[in-house]
């Protein structure tokens, strides 16, 4: 018994869906993907990068928003929620709707076990395509460890690491820098607990 073919959606679809939706969807190639759940962990992080930069650049015309702000790849047609975005200048939204960005500068993800690979991967390569994005950002959930990959004027791609404490990384396309301490502030590993085995 052949199975039924899977019906493929407009992105005129997917937006009409997505904004009546009780929970996050992202869409590429005619398909909705809906987002699972994130831990406390991860929570926290998130909070602890958006107030560190945004604290960074209360003076000036950027804006930093987490994941409720949709990013549209305009080039593959593809919708996303990046945990961190950072715009500045004008930004550039889809329509009348004002909750899609065209033109994210620097986009942060926080990393978990289901979508560390993604998240390197396809996801990457996928933001890469944005003429506007300067600067990409992972940051691990499980372990004190920030990676920077910064575009280049020949269009590669710098990479830099921090695994330390009282580490920065400057992120050079806000003229900002990440610390260690603030990203992972009030973040309780199991290495840190007493008695327990280190990994």
């Amino acid at each position: 018994m052949s199975s039924l073919p899977k019906t493929m959606l407009t992105t005129d679809e997917y937006l009409a869906i997505e904004r009546e939706a009780d929970y996050k969807s992202e869409y590429f190639a005619g398909e909705m993907f809906a987002l699972a759940g994130t831990s406390r962990k991860h929570g926290i992080i998130v909070h602890n990068i958006s107030r560190e930069i945004g604290n960074q650049l209360l003076d000036r015309d950027c804006l930093v928003t987490t994941n409720d702000l949709r990013v549209k790849i305009e080039s593959i047609g593809k919708y996303c929620y990046p945990d961190i975005v950072v715009t500045c200048g004008k930004e550039e939204l889809e329509d009348e709707h004002l909750d899609t960005l065209l033109n994210p500068l620097l986009i942060i993800e926080v990393l978990s076990d289901s979508t560390e690979s993604y998240d390197r991967g396809v996801k990457f390569r996928h933001y890469r395509s944005l003429a506007s994005l300067k600067t990409y950002v992972l940051v691990a959930q499980n372990e004190r460890y920030i990676e920077i990959f910064e575009r280049q004027p020949n269009d590669t791609w710098l990479y830099s690491a921090i695994n330390e404490e009282d580490q920065s990384l400057p992120l050079e396309s806000i003229t900002c820098s990440l610390s260690m301490n603030a990203v992972y502030a009030k973040v309780e590993f199991e290495s840190d607990r007493p008695g327990l085995p280190t990994k």
